[in-house]
């Protein structure tokens, strides 16, 4: 992770496009669940840890701008950031790069709160401090592409 930001790479999967030969607009929120995953795991919180803790923490919103297609067998890159994180609400960005052009291929977020496992809002920074205090620690602002 550099500059609060995590790189996770993978290769774009048949199964993952349509007949057109490019991958599948739904697609894009799995890799930016994959990206988040791997966010959180460089970042030193293993989701199932969290999880673990009694924690959960879904989906509130998705946002999600095709910028170029993808196709099949292309290497991407997924460049994920906490960008904004309240103690209740955290938002996540996301920019997909083609590995070959280096071209900007998609962005998006991902909004997320935090629940007990009876689905009820938790204050992290009260019942859990050392997981606020991280979080709000690896929060960046969003660079402009």
């Amino acid at each position: 992770m550099e500059n609060g930001m995590a790189i996770y790479r993978r290769k774009v999967n048949y199964y993952e496009t349509d007949c057109m030969g490019i991958v599948h607009h739904s697609n894009y929120i799995r890799f930016f669940e994959e990206a988040r995953l791997d966010l959180m795991a460089q970042s030193g919180m293993s989701y199932r840890n969290i999880e673990e803790m009694g924690i959960i923490i879904p989906v509130t919103f998705v946002e999600c701008e095709y910028v170029r297609p993808l196709q099949y067998d292309d290497n991407i890159r997924i460049e994920s950031r906490f960008a904004k994180y309240h103690g209740i609400k955290l938002e996540v960005s996301y920019e997909i790069y083609h590995e070959g052009t280096q071209q900007l291929c998609t962005r998006g977020r991902t909004g997320h709160c935090f629940l007990d496992c009876d689905m009820k809002p938790l204050r992290v920074k009260k019942e859990f401090p050392e997981l606020y205090q991280k979080l709000s620690s690896l929060v960046v602002k969003e660079h402009s592409s």
